[in-house]
């Protein structure tokens, strides 16, 4: 974990005065970080009866598409409103200010299916929530969720697993926001 963590570079200020971005860029361009960082996903539900990962828009793409094809499953993405091209259920966030939707096929997920939804990170996890009732709504059973980065100051994590029951697997936290 100490190996990801520290492939993960920290911008100040971006996008706006006072975050500080925790950005996966700097992870993905080494092979062994990146190579680790799907192997430790993988170990973790290779054994799980997972049938689908569902991976959040944009950078849970990168590692939840990494997840299926080693587990020899299914991928489907969670896309923001307007970008998929079949039909689709949306389901609302909140931003900082203002509202954002995001999107999955309606034919994504079978009743019943077992699934992993993956994001690069989670903070206050309105997009990660959004995306549990998608999955929910398609009547998929959720295993777990999983990220690369958490950010336990910002409370996601424990908010999805007190409103849900689920548990959120991160391989990193950081501290801050």
């Amino acid at each position: 974990m100490s190996i990801v963590k520290s492939k993960i570079r920290t911008i100040p200020d971006y996008p706006k005065p006072g975050i500080l971005f925790r950005d996966i860029t700097s992870l993905l361009i080494d092979p062994e970080a990146f190579r680790l960082t799907i192997a430790m996903f993988v170990e973790r539900y290779q054994n799980q009866g997972i049938q689908k990962v569902v991976a959040i828009d944009a950078r849970g793409f990168i590692a939840g598409a990494a997840l299926a094809f080693q587990l020899g499953v299914g991928f489907v993405p969670v896309r923001k409103k307007g970008k998929l091209p079949g039909k689709t259920i949306s389901e609302a966030y909140a931003l900082e200010y203002g509202v954002d939707h995001v999107e999955i096929h309606i034919d994504a997920i079978e009743e019943g299916e077992k699934v992993v939804i993956m994001d690069d990170l989670i903070a206050t996890g309105g997009t990660l929530e959004a995306s549990i009732k998608l999955v929910q709504n398609l009547k998929g059973v959720i295993h777990e969720c999983a990220t690369i980065i958490d950010l336990p100051d910002l409370g996601g994590a424990a908010r999805i697993k007190e409103k849900y029951g689920i548990n959120v697997y991160s391989i990193c936290e950081f501290e801050g926001h």
